[in-house]
């Protein structure tokens, strides 16, 4: 069995991580488990960049197997910002009603049909020995003139799926994970984990 380390504290994360990977033949670890370690520094200008980056910082404090990702909001009116700075899009330490009033108010011009976007993840997983497995995943949507619903974080209540006439935040926990990015590319990098594991 793999001992697998997710980069993150985040408990609901892990759970998803348990989830995905629960035919596989690996033990899901957090950095809850290794005490106190410095936090990666997220520079890349990219998704894909930032998730390989704290997946080979956190290798290099845990010495096992770390799958790191990065996530976010791209808006298409707004040049694919919030994009990287999605978490922190109303300033360093800005919490989800800060950064989506921001996102509000950039769009305040901007008609409804024109409002297109899409949440994007990145995953990252690097071994000890150099080799590195990625996988992305992407769900389209549109963003809305104001938040409906209250479930989800972040982008999730102005995030509009037009297939299911509900936002993210409308949407149980199963049927997100079902249909979001972060869960498109957790099922692409677990076939590429059992691909490798057969090797």
């Amino acid at each position: 069995m793999i001992e697998l380390v997710v980069a993150s504290k985040n408990q609901g994360k892990i759970a998803e991580f348990e989830k995905a990977f629960s035919r596989l033949s690996v033990k899901i670890l957090s950095l809850k488990d290794f005490g106190d370690i410095p936090e990666a520094v997220e520079d890349g200008a990219t998704f894909a960049e930032n998730a390989r980056k704290k997946a080979q910082h956190y290798l290099q404090y845990t010495k096992k197997p770390c799958l790191a990702d990065d996530s976010g909001l791209e808006v298409d009116a707004l040049g694919g910002a919030p994009g990287v700075f999605s978490a922190r899009y109303a300033g360093e330490g800005a919490n989800d009603t800060a950064n989506n009033a921001k996102l509000l108010q950039r769009l305040s011009n901007v008609e409804s049909e024109r409002r297109t976007g899409r949440f994007c993840c990145a995953l990252a997983l690097a071994f000890p020995d150099g080799r590195m497995l990625e996988a992305d995943g992407a769900v389209e949507g549109r963003l809305l003139m104001a938040e409906k619903g209250d479930g989800g974080f972040g982008y999730d209540p102005l995030f509009f799926l037009p297939e299911l006439a509900k936002t993210f935040a409308e949407l149980t926990l199963a049927e997100k994970n079902a249909i979001s990015h972060r869960g498109k590319a957790m099922v692409a990098l677990a076939v590429q984990l059992a691909e490798a594991e057969l090797k």
